[in-house]
């Protein structure tokens, strides 16, 4: 009996429907190009980063005097090198708390530089501010050999590949008097940050990650430090985990915030009397942190040490979208502009919903669109996958009687929804209509036919065949809805469905044996020609005579003009 049973409870899982992910997991990390690029241009990012940014990413690090201030106080004058300046979020409470201090500071970014020299307590009497690559400049050059008392590290050896850590260390070492000390705090292991990239195409190479915006971030474990510092001629004095509960409390969900703290000396300083470091661990009580108002920068204080958490990184720990990841781009047309804003460029290599960002596909067919009102003319249209910008569906309007644009995306149907608002007036504005849909979703596609009975005249898809598994349930959604009167039409007029796109995961014999099984025939493609009679040339009759080469966004596009059998 139990064999039996057994046997059928195969057979039923045999039967269930698989459940499509059309966003699949990525597992590959980043590719070598990406790394290579990230690493090639790690300065130009961290430039647009405080070029966005400015001086509001970190709150000013008051912690400092409290976590190390017997290392600044004392008599007599006393240099400090900031590595890694950005904004002077350290250089100027240090200044303002302990008058005897000078500070070199440096940043690669020239951007952040400027910040520095630009912020109202900036003075060359207490301030050296330069630009510096740690990894390839040398720091000799600027600041006199063994001067330097303490150096200071905080969240940015991190932004280093591992390769080149050690020279920035080595470097840091020909300005450090023997009785100098390195002051250093940094992300750790198991950080909530690194956890939300960890399920993305983001890794770079062991606990090395990159950010969205292009950024990088290094999560250091104590052994890796240790060793680290130790082959550069450091001893470890001092060494700290320091762990803190994040709640948000609107999504229900705690992480951990992990960050590593330490002390170094040189291995041939007068100060170092032992080679094992002082280790400790500190583990607070669980926090609430309310992210609600996740544009203001926040610092939370935790056993008298403290962490930044800020808008950006509110957006690494819970994806909470900081209100400047959105840009305005501008889209004419012969007849139409639009304004619409899509997520900013710096984040699109990155970012794992498609929809966020408007496609070339997406542009061709609005013009095609615009050229040719007759497509969707006195008929209800539907665009699947339309993305946050919803440029075909807004022309459509303007002569279709209705237009349904939907996506799957809630990030990319919200702000689909408030680019339509923005963008579109009545009586246009009460004839579109936004809908989330998810292609094979039962309950999504009844809701779309209760807006439309009838089924739609004309189905469009604009770079929607990117993704294998999506395929059978794009053409099964599209044969759902799409109308099935055919009766007394002319064949270049019954009900369609469009796609446009390019060929990049997805070839055409997939396409076509996935429409043949729903039941679609190819009956006209572009820029091929027709496939089944070339004397029609429906395609080729929306573009205008004697050549369109500058009509067209990109050469590699492709039209498939779909009926039903």
């Amino acid at each position: 009996m139990e064999s039996s049973s057994n046997t059928e409870n195969a057979a039923n899982h045999q039967h269930e429907a698989p459940k499509l992910q059309i966003y699949p997991t990525p597992n590959s990390g980043v590719s070598p190009y990406w790394r290579d690029k990230y690493e090639r241009d790690a300065k130009k990012y961290w430039d647009v980063f405080y070029k966005r940014h400015q001086d509001r990413f970190f709150k000013d690090r008051h912690y400092l005097d409290k976590e190390w201030g017997h290392f600044f106080s004392g008599d007599g004058r006393k240099d400090i090198l900031e590595v890694g300046c950005g904004a002077g979020n350290t250089i100027f409470p240090l200044i303002a708390t302990y008058p005897d201090l000078f500070v070199h500071a440096c940043d690669f970014s020239p951007r952040a530089v400027d910040l520095v020299k630009t912020h109202k307590d900036f003075t060359e009497n207490r301030v050296n501010a330069f630009v510096c690559d740690l990894t390839s400049d040398d720091l000799s050059k600027q600041i006199s050999p063994s001067s330097v008392d303490i150096v200071t590290m905080v969240f940015v050896l991190s932004a280093v590949s591992p390769e080149k850590m050690p020279l920035v260390l080595q470097n840091i070492r020909k300005v450090l008097k023997p009785s100098g000390y390195v002051l250093f705090r940094d992300y750790a292991v198991g950080d909530l940050a690194q956890e939300r990239l960890t399920g993305k195409d983001q890794k770079i190479s062991e606990n090395f990650y990159v950010r969205g915006d292009g950024t990088r971030a290094f999560y250091f474990s104590n052994d890796f430090l240790t060793s680290l510092f130790k082959e550069s001629g450091f001893d470890v004095e001092e060494l700290g985990l320091c762990c803190k509960e994040v709640e948000n409390r609107a999504r229900e969900i705690v992480m951990n915030r992990r960050w590593v703290q330490a002390v170094f000396c040189s291995s041939s300083g007068v100060n170092s009397s032992s080679k094992d470091a002082s280790v400790k661990v500190d583990i607070s009580n669980q926090e609430t942190v309310d992210l609600g108002a996740a544009s203001i920068a926040l610092e939370e204080s935790v056993n008298n040490s403290e962490v930044d958490i800020s808008e950006g990184l509110a957006f690494e720990m819970f994806g909470i979208s900081p209100s400047e990841d959105n840009e305005m781009i501008e889209v004419a047309l012969r007849n139409c502009f639009f304004k619409i804003k899509v997520l900013s460029k710096e984040y699109q290599h990155t970012c794992k919903s498609t929809g966020l960002m408007l496609w070339e596909s997406a542009r061709l067919m609005a013009a095609v669109l615009e050229r040719n009102p007759n497509i969707v003319a006195g008929k209800r249209m539907l665009e699947l996958g339309c993305g946050c910008g919803g440029i075909c569906s807004m022309v459509a309007v303007g002569s279709a009687d209705l237009v349904v644009a939907t996506d799957g995306d809630a990030k990319a149907l919200d702000l689909l929804t408030r680019n339509v608002s923005s963008n579109l007036r009545p009586p246009f504005l009460a004839k579109l209509i936004t809908k989330r849909l998810e292609w094979g979703n039962k309950d999504h596609i009844e809701v779309i036919k209760n807006t439309n009975n009838g089924g739609f005249d004309v189905i469009l898809g604009t770079d929607v065949t990117y993704v294998p598994e999506a395929i059978l349930p794009l053409f099964a959604t599209a044969k759902d809805l799409i109308s099935a009167s055919n009766e007394g039409i002319k064949e270049n007029q019954r009900p369609a469905f469009i796609l446009c796109h390019i060929f990049r995961r997805v070839d055409e014999p997939s396409i076509l044996s996935a429409a043949s099984q729903h039941g679609f025939k190819l009956v006209d493609k572009w820029p091929a020609g027709n496939s089944t009679d070339p004397s029609k040339g429906i395609i080729s009759s929306w573009f205008p005579e004697g050549g369109f080469e500058d009509y067209i966004p990109s050469s590699a596009l492709n039209i498939m003009y779909f009926q039903v059998k």
